[in-house]
């Protein structure tokens, strides 16, 4: 590394100042506004050591410095610091987040309070139904050769189906038939359902396997094939609020990148169990997201992780603040899909 602690410092207060600041900073401010204990000419050494190792670079128009993609890694792996939510912005998610009617709610105010307090782009990754489980399945006849089937996940997601049938059926037949499917398949991970739903054809009854038969091929679709993931996502207008310096002057590839879900589901949507990603500039292995920094990690109740979530903005970002915001957020939704 062959940093010290005094270059260290440098390095920390260079990029404090120029994210709060959107100006690159000069020897003169830093000791103006930080502590450091030497004067403007050993912070102006200190500074060309950083910029020769990589860290800190010059715009051209100015004679200050600004950070690094390197700069900012360092900054987030080794020497920002925590900083705790407030008892108020607690109280904020808290009361934001509790007020929720449905799974809907949840995800739309999870995306609008994220962007409202990191003032960055929020991505929010619905529950995925392959991370989840059969909590109740509802077949509610519409008519005696139709019915609908509903089924409702452990995270609260809802997914519905109309079934036709091969002929009329009696409503006795539907109770029966929704008894079994529940006994079955009710707390069981999707993954591990198309067996169970092939062997309910063979256990009905002979009168109703035609029945079953077309029922457990809709059931399929519903569990195992039909995994289609949906996001949310709030706040694009924040990436206007940046500096000329941000996303490299251009916001065109960012708004494009933002636009194609699959892109999105890749940043947030591939994230390990109380594990938290920062992923800076070129660490991005979207071409149109190299000007940018995204932080992302995974939520569901307790133990269990169902979904992703996350914020993108520029590099020139509160690390330690969004770090913290994104943590607590996650925390409360999965707190909250446990409760419910």
């Amino acid at each position: 590394m062959g940093l010290d602690d005094r270059k260290l410092d440098v390095l920390r207060a260079i990029v404090e100042d120029y994210v709060a600041t959107q100006e690159p900073v000069g020897s003169k401010a830093l000791v103006e506004r930080h502590q450091l204990g030497v004067s403007p000419a050993t912070v102006r050494n200190d500074m060309a050591v950083l910029e020769e190792e990589g860290y800190i670079r010059q715009p051209h128009t100015s004679a200050g410095r600004v950070p690094t993609d390197r700069g900012y890694r360092l900054f987030v792996d080794r020497l920002s610091r925590v900083k705790p939510l407030t008892p108020a912005e607690r109280r904020a998610i808290e009361r934001f987040l509790v007020g929720a009617v449905d799974l809907d709610d949840v995800v739309h105010r999870t995306v609008r309070l994220l962007a409202q307090l990191t003032r960055q782009v929020a991505v929010v990754q619905y529950p995925s139904l392959a991370r989840s489980s059969v909590r109740h399945l509802e077949l509610v006849p519409i008519s005696t050769t139709r019915l609908m089937l509903v089924m409702i996940a452990d995270t609260g997601r809802v997914e519905q189906r109309l079934v036709e049938l091969p002929g009329p059926v009696a409503a006795d037949d539907i109770t029966d038939l929704r008894r079994r499917v529940n006994e079955k398949l009710c707390g069981e991970k999707l993954a591990d359902t198309p067996p169970l739903v092939q062997a309910l054809v063979e256990e009905v009854p002979q009168t109703v396997r035609p029945v079953m038969a077309t029922l457990s091929s809709v059931l399929l679709e519903t569990l195992v094939e039909r995994h289609e993931e949906r996001i949310a996502l709030a706040g694009t207008a924040n990436l206007t609020r940046g500096g000329l310096l941000d996303f490299q002057g251009s916001l065109r590839p960012i708004l494009e990148a933002l636009e194609e879900e699959v892109i999105l589901l890749k940043l947030i949507g591939e994230v390990e169990p109380s594990t938290l990603r920062v992923r800076i500039g070129d660490e991005n292995e979207i071409d149109n997201l190299r000007a940018a920094s995204v932080v992302s990690t995974g939520y569901g109740p307790g133990a269990t992780i169902v979904g992703g979530l996350g914020v993108l903005g520029p590099t020139r970002m509160d690390y330690p603040g969004t770090i913290a915001t994104v943590r607590a957020v996650a925390r409360y939704v999965g707190d909250l899909l446990a409760q419910n």
